[in-house]
């Protein structure tokens, strides 16, 4: 990030991001939600673009923006429920406690991490070195990670079949 329309691109990105995530948790209504998530989604990808990491902002948009986000808009949407927005509960203090203290673990590591920036590549180069690090490295907690979301795919589909075949047909 040597230019300044790379470093501002990113510092305004990283505004939306951030803003558009607290948002997620402060608004009452859940479609406004996910959609403040998909705002933040969008921005982790920009900031990705920013950071010369053009294989993962194009995976982000993908996976999460095309995929998650819909995801959760067909839940919400199919789900039957009196009411759409988010409930007072209990949980809300040690909710609290949890996100402060992650978000100060991320502030340490944030100041206490050289960012020292490598030499870039572009996207051909990125895409054939994860590759080859996913089919190579990593192969082993790539199988199990693809075997896991098989599993939780069929236990997803086993839940929610009906019990009876003939409440399929009703």
């Amino acid at each position: 990030m040597d230019d300044t329309g790379t470093v501002v691109a990113f510092w305004v990105l990283a505004v939306i991001t951030v803003g558009s995530a607290l948002a997620v948790g402060a608004v009452r209504n859940l479609i406004h939600a996910v959609v403040f998530l998909i705002i933040s989604f969008v921005g982790v990808a920009g900031l990705y673009i920013t950071l010369s990491a053009d294989f993962v902002a194009i995976t982000q948009v993908l996976i999460y923006v095309g995929a998650v986000s819909v995801l959760f808009l067909f839940a919400i949407v199919l789900t039957p429920g009196g009411s759409r927005g988010n409930a007072e509960t209990f949980l809300r203090l040690p909710a609290l406690l949890l996100t402060g203290l992650v978000a100060a673990t991320l502030i340490y590591v944030a100041v206490d991490t050289d960012w020292a920036i490598s030499d870039r590549a572009g996207f051909q180069e990125t895409a054939s070195v994860i590759g080859e690090a996913l089919l190579d490295k990593y192969v082993l907690p790539f199988e199990i990670a693809s075997v896991l979301l098989l599993v939780s795919m069929l236990g997803a589909i086993i839940l929610v079949r009906p019990e009876n075949p003939s409440e399929a047909e009703e």
